[in-house]
């Protein structure tokens, strides 16, 4: 009653103007990325050729990376912007300090998201200006003036779902602050490519691309006959259409990629798609040109990839990317694959250091890799956390795992945590998945995940089985790249997957049963956004698909169901019968993203939709309370222009919601009628899918990877006391922040009241990983952010104030640890220094700043000495270099009190024994005990050896001090044997300490 009366009071003295909690409540806390460590689809890239080791590139969703060595490691230098969506990147050549960034993924696909328009840097990343061609959505190429730093010209794409007219070539002559479009042809053609004549920049020449991107998902692009290359001589000002002997209009002209040799600029290469696709080549300036090479390998899937480079010397190699990469040495004739996979690893971007053509960078759906020695080796794309995760469920193991589909490099499964002090190769693995999707992990069985159409990992083993419900694929369903699969939360016997039927297993696959009809829009309508290409869409039928499943947590038999063509429907009898529920403000073709069945209450229901597809970027979230009968829309706080991937409930706290969109994370403390950001450190990434698991909060990035964020569990404490309970009309009953609830009572701070919140810490749990000798991996090698290791306490301080201490005891009283703001600096463990930076240990200074603190109890009595000795124990001579730490406390509950400003408030904290030791509570209290009388014993040496000779108590003879040092010495090994392990203490450890303690006494006592 006293934590709950401190805190209402609290929030009932907050002003009145503050309705909803404001991010200053929890802006201290962060998230963290836990990998994989494997790189995703890349497109932008480039060198800089005064520092061979310096690179740069830019990632679909993953920002701007810069490597200043060869590849061996990459930093993030885009991550304070508000896009991470990247297609080009470019550094001047007459001044490599300056880099412009084109945001947009600069492709035409069915995946991808969109930007912001154009970016500069003057000081090589370091900081950025943002510019104009917002609108352009879609940066495909940049060329700058190799005399003029200020001088470039941009190929903008346009929106990849509708026609807009800022798209075409533009040039900018001062470094980007204003465009001019200098090559348009209409709203449905953007640009892809450009090129310099490498002799006159005078001359440019750059590909128009006519192309569209349905909402459906197959046979969704469609092309347009305003395509093609052209050349200006007069520095863009008129432009000229380059024909003669290239594919034209009438032959399905889509996509050039071109090329020009350095050494001769006559010489142009230029690979074609259409229906003579082929690589062609230019003697003459572009004038005419020939077919070939006719190759498949070199030439297929062009509107995918269309990078073609010259050799800087020797304009008879040329290189293509493709699904490998391949060099020819016959000017095009004949190719060799010098870099991929027999399955493909698609590459998009070739960069050719022109001053020593052996150091390339090569841009793949796989990261980037670079080698400097003509391709004999090639540099990690396992050092980029770049991945490009569809969806994320995690299992119920200590620590948990998450899961998920990556965009074309198969599944991933990663640790939370790692007991090695951070999360490397050894905690992350492929799980057998297919690389568009869910990874579904049992409930009952840990190691056995579900996922793609549907396979069976079996992690012990390795094996996986298809035990999907459609053994040959007739046509009979339709399937797409991301089909939903996932267990029931009411039942973990129930899988549930999805074409535009809806599929039961509750044997692993064994056997399923259709419990649903189509599910599915009607057929009829094309959207307008298709415009020009609407007559080609109607040619063919088009239907959707089952997109989300949103299975009740508090029935089995309720499911609800929406489709990425905009319908949704809901069962309440396992799929015998079905209602269809669509809002009446979906039209077709607006995908439901996710569906999010409520904890509270059987008819409550979130749905998530997205009309990107339809070019259209409003973020929507829609909001049932009577089984889908009507729904509100629940968007007020959200930001313009970026779709809605994810809503989701929290389990425990009613009205707390959480949703992810193409640039953030956002919670409400309401049931959604207001949203607040909480990206908080997260980079601006297409967050695609969100969970809530235990206290933490985990979500796939769709260009980052997995990211969770650490005890949540403040964000439920103010939802409680913000969200409160729904009444059956809507709305809520519970204060607000900011609404008196005692209206007698409003403690100010004349009364002697100082506002602060000290929320109540997640259970933690009480693990080790300081027992463990390896060779330390170097500080460069790749790896995800552990967690901290301890109890985080979190607290809010609404005013700077005088010192504030934390003190933790057990619930009668003992003090077990006591912190103040005026305490120096804890040292660094030296344990923990090679783990990354920001929990390269705990923040042991406690702060008594205004805002949100993040403290961390180390669950460990005060270090021995830690009192007694006025000096570091690496002053005493001997094998103990390090500093003693204290004993660690036994599970339990514990009290933990925080006192600023002669207001006092306190939590309970539970803390619980690591699940995975076998240790028992009777072998936890001989250990502690033990443990504990070591400690003292070292205390009292310390004492003995900082008071000196002239204490009287102290042995009078010189040796006997060496021997204190000895005997402390002894003690520590002692401690280390005692406390190193979850085990109970051996029958030799204690006749070692009952001998060392013999020992001592007899030294204190001045014996010889």
């Amino acid at each position: 009653m006293k934590v709950f009366l401190a805190l209402v009071l609290t929030l009932a003295a907050w002003p009145a103007h503050a309705q909803e909690p404001g991010p200053a409540l929890y802006d201290a806390m962060r998230w963290r990325a836990i990998g994989p460590y494997r790189g995703g689809r890349t497109v932008g890239a480039a060198g800089v050729p005064q520092q061979p080791n310096l690179f740069y590139i830019g990632v679909n969703n993953g920002g701007v990376w810069k490597s200043t060595d060869y590849g061996l490691t990459w930093t993030a230098i885009f991550d304070g912007q508000p896009t991470q969506s990247i297609g080009a990147v470019a550094v001047a050549p007459s001044d490599p300090n300056v880099v412009y960034v084109g945001s947009g993924e600069g492709l035409q696909r069915p995946d991808l998201s969109v930007g912001d328009g154009i970016y500069r840097s003057r000081d090589a990343g370091r900081t950025w200006d943002h510019f104009g061609l917002r609108d352009a959505r879609q940066i495909g190429a940049i060329i700058v003036d190799p005399k003029d730093s200020s001088r470039l010209f941009v190929a903008a794409l346009g929106h990849p779902y509708g026609p807009n007219e800022e798209r075409g070539v533009f040039r900018s002559t001062d470094g980007g602050v204003s465009f001019q479009k200098v090559l348009y042809k209409d709203e449905n053609t953007g640009a892809i490519d450009l090129a310099f004549d490498p002799s006159n920049a005078q001359t440019v020449y750059a590909v128009l691309w006519a192309a569209r991107q349905a909402p459906w998902e197959y046979n969704n692009a469609y092309t347009g006959p305003t395509s093609g290359l052209f050349k200006s001589t007069d520095g863009g000002a008129t432009w000229q259409p380059l024909t003669q002997g290239l594919p034209t209009a009438a032959d399905g002209l889509s996509r050039i990629g071109i090329g020009i040799a350095p050494t001769d600029p006559k010489r142009i290469y230029a690979w074609v798609t259409a229906r003579t696709s082929g690589l062609y080549r230019s003697d003459d300036t572009g004038a005419t040109w020939t077919l070939i090479n006719t190759e498949p390998r070199v030439w297929g899937r062009g509107d995918d990839f269309g990078n073609v480079r010259v050799d800087p010397s020797n304009s008879n190699v040329v290189y293509a990317a493709n699904t490998s990469t391949y060099r020819s040495i016959d000017g095009g004739h004949t190719f060799t694959a010098i870099k991929g996979a027999p399955g493909g690893d698609d590459y998009h971007t070739i960069w050719i250091n022109p001053a020593n053509h052996d150091i390339i960078l090569i841009a793949a759906d796989q990261g980037a890799t670079i080698t400097v020695n003509g391709g004999q080796s090639w540099s990690s794309w396992y050092n980029q956390p770049t991945a490009q995760m569809f969806h994320v469920t995690a299992d119920n193991r200590f620590p948990y795992w998450l899961y998920g589909g990556q965009q074309e490099s198969g599944s991933a499964g990663v640790a939370s945590r790692s007991d090695y002090g951070s999360i490397t190769f050894r905690q992350w693995h492929p799980v057998g998945v297919e690389e568009y999707g869910y990874a579904a992990p049992d409930p009952l069985h840990p190691g056995i995940i579900f996922g793609g159409k549907v396979t069976r990992y079996d992690e012990r083993t390795g094996d996986v089985q298809n035990v999907g419900p459609i053994v040959v694929r007739d046509g009979a369903d339709r399937f797409v790249r991301t089909a939903p699969i996932l267990f029931s939360p009411a039942d973990p016997h129930v899988l549930l997957f999805a074409t535009q039927f809806l599929y039961k297993t509750i044997n692993g696959g064994r056997s399923w049963t259709t419990i649903s009809p189509d599910l599915s829009r009607a057929p009829g309508e094309i959207p307008s956004s298709l415009g020009v290409y609407t007559a080609d869409a109607a040619r063919t039928e088009h239907r959707g698909v089952i997109y989300a499943i949103g299975p009740s947590p508090l029935s089995v038999d309720t499911i609800w169901t929406g489709s990425d063509d905009g319908s949704v429907h809901v069962t309440r009898n396992g799929g015998a019968s079905w209602t269809d529920v669509t809002p009446k403000a979906l039209t077709a073709w607006s995908k439901v993203t996710q569906i999010d069945a409520s904890h509270f209450g059987a008819a409550a229901a979130y749905l998530s939709v997205s009309r990107f597809r339809v070019d259209d970027l409003t973020p929507l979230i829609y909001r049932t309370r009577d089984g889908g009968k009507n729904w509100t829309l629940i968007t007020r706080g959200l930001a313009p222009g970026a779709p809605v991937n994810v809503v989701r409930e929290d389990p425990k706290t009613r009205g707390l919601l959480f949703a992810g969109t193409e640039r953030e994370v956002y919670v409400s403390f309401n049931d959604g009628d207001d949203w607040r950001p909480l990206s908080l450190n997260l980079p601006r990434t297409s967050v695609r899918d969100l969970i809530v698991h235990g206290d933490d909060l985990a979500i796939a990035t769709h260009g980052r990877g997995f990211w969770i964020l650490d005890n949540m569990t403040p964000l439920r404490e103010l939802g409680r006391h913000t969200g409160g309970r729904r009444r059956a009309g809507g709305g809520t009953d519970a204060p607000r922040v900011g609404v008196r609830v005692d209206p007698r009572v409003r403690p100010t701070m004349a009364q002697g009241f100082s506002p602060a919140l000290l929320y109540p810490p997640q259970t933690a749990y009480r693990l080790r990983r300081d027992n463990w000798t390896d060779t330390p991996l170097p500080p460069e090698f790749p790896a995800g952010t552990n967690p901290p290791d301890g109890a985080i306490v979190d607290y809010y301080l609404d005013a700077a104030t005088g010192p504030v201490t934390l003190e933790i005891t057990t619930t009668s009283g003992t003090i077990v640890r006591r912190y103040s703001s005026a305490d120096p600096p804890e040292p660094l463990d030296e344990k923990s220094i090679n783990v990354p930076p920001y929990w390269a240990r705990p923040p042991r200074i406690l702060s008594a700043a205004k805002g949100m603190h993040r403290f961390v109890w180390d669950l460990r009595y005060p270090p021995p000495g830690a009192v007694q000795r006025d000096f570091p124990i690496s002053a005493i001579p001997g094998d103990t270099p390090l500093e003693p730490r204290g004993v660690l406390a036994v599970p339990g509950t514990y009290v933990v009190t925080l006192t600023a400003a002669g207001a006092t408030f306190t939590q309970p904290l539970t803390l619980k024994m690591d699940p995975r030791a076998s240790i028992t509570p009777l072998g936890l209290v001989q250990q502690f005990t033990l443990a504990a009388k070591i400690a003292a014993m070292m205390n009292r040496t310390f004492a003995a050896i900082s008071a000196g000779p002239s204490a009287s108590s102290q042995p009078s003879a010189p040796g006997h001090k060496d021997e204190l040092v000895a005997l402390n010495t002894d003690l520590a090994t002692a401690y280390d044997v005692v406390e190193g392990a979850d085990r109970a203490p051996t029958t030799q450890a204690a006749k070692a300490v009952a001998h060392l303690g013999q020992r001592l006494e007899a030294l204190l006592k001045g014996a010889p």
